[in-house]
């Protein structure tokens, strides 16, 4: 156990949800509120169609950093258990990477269960696509793209890097205390005070719905399966997190394969610290280690 308070189960606690839509409404205002005082940057142009859609377009933010590029690119993919979350509840973490001279593509995917699987999925290639067909009118340089997300949105990452057909150009991934193997998910659901509802379950049945018995070993849901595919990746997490798990797992097969990668693992962290930063020291550490690990994997 940490003695370090979370907040977000505290918050939760106080806030306990009914159903996935509930859900949804509580966390989404708790992690907007969490992205005050951003840093400055060059510009951020938000709400960019990529794709159109009957209830959520494919859209993304771009926050462009200071001066002129070519910028290297990081291409993100926000958590939320792929039912909640957008590039608004992301944005400050966006914004720190912009501040450090990356151009972000913080892309808004669309969400369960409005969209179940493949639907994010497929999102997140086409944006993937989309960014390397277009980052030049925004000061990106393709040939230094990197991707990166966090929860649901490591998860995502993991699996675009590993099964997209453009995988190729991908150079380095941040996973962020990353979901990589269904058949594990049981063991990552939070204990919250005073609630009694079933986090995971709700959020990997609204993602996979009826079938989820036959997608948890799909490359695509569980990316574990394909690490051999991954570019260099740097694993973050907290060792509270219930998603450690899945982090050493994924530690164990790369090295199998022969694959380089590093670690920034930090003590008594909880699922969702790096976004946190007016609560834990830990968040800006591991966003200066994830922007090093980037400048080094992208330099030429």
């Amino acid at each position: 156990m940490t003695d370090a308070v979370d907040p977000l189960m505290a918050f939760l606690a106080e806030n306990p949800p009914k159903d996935v839509f509930e859900l949804r409404s509580v966390l989404d205002g708790f992690i907007e509120g969490v992205n005050g005082s951003l840093p400055e940057i060059g510009e951020s142009i938000d709400d960019v169609v990529i794709q159109s859609f009957d209830g959520q377009d494919l859209t993304v933010d771009i926050h462009r950093p200071k001066g002129e590029g070519p910028f290297p690119i990081l291409v993100y993919l926000h958590g939320g258990g792929w039912v909640l979350g957008s590039p608004k509840t992301h944005r400050k973490l966006g914004y720190r990477f912009a501040e450090r001279g990356f151009v972000v593509f913080n892309v808004h995917y669309r969400l369960a269960p409005e969209a179940p699987f493949p639907a994010a999925f497929d999102d997140c290639e086409t944006a993937l696509d989309w960014v390397l067909e277009n980052a030049g009118e925004y000061g990106g340089d393709v040939s230094r793209l990197a991707l990166g997300g966090d929860s649901a949105g490591g998860n995502l990452t993991a699996a675009v890097a590993s099964q997209a057909e453009n995988r190729d150009a991908i150079k380095a991934a941040l996973l962020i205390y990353p979901a990589l193997d269904f058949a594990n998910m049981v063991s990552s659901d939070p204990e919250v005070p005073n609630s009694d509802f079933d986090f995971v379950g709700a959020m990997v049945g609204s993602y996979l719905g009826p079938d989820q018995d036959n997608l948890i070993k799909d490359p695509r849901v569980s990316p574990i399966h394909a690490a051999a595919n991954l570019p260099e990746v740097l694993i973050t997490c907290g060792t509270a997190d219930g998603l450690m798990a899945d982090c050493q797992a994924l530690e164990a097969v790369l090295t199998e394969c022969g694959k380089s990668f590093e670690t920034d693992y930090h003590q008594d962290m909880p699922h969702g610290f790096c976004q946190l930063e007016d609560f834990f020291p830990q968040a800006m550490e591991s966003i200066e280690t994830m922007a090093a690990f980037l400048d080094r994997k992208l330099s030429s």
